[in-house]
């Protein structure tokens, strides 16, 4: 799955990396290069969250659903 990640300078140095389907996933790192990896990781980790998450609600009997939304600009 692909997302959407705003790259920013910073003014100490630096970058910050966000993702915008995933609000808490922030990231930073020295280089645009190494605040990249890092904002994956923070992907990986809310994701596994979600699914431990999941796991829970409802002893199991939650259902996964996909929905395909169109584009909004």
């Amino acid at each position: 799955m692909k997302y959407s990640v705003i790259l920013e300078p910073q003014e100490e140095g630096g970058f910050t990396a966000r993702c915008l389907e995933l609000p808490g996933a922030i990231s930073q790192g020295e280089t645009k290069t190494e605040a990249l990896e890092n904002v994956k990781d923070a992907i990986r980790l809310i994701l596994e969250v979600f699914r431990e998450d999941l796991e829970n609600l409802n002893h199991g009997q939650s259902e996964v659903l996909k929905v395909e939304l169109a584009d909004v600009l």
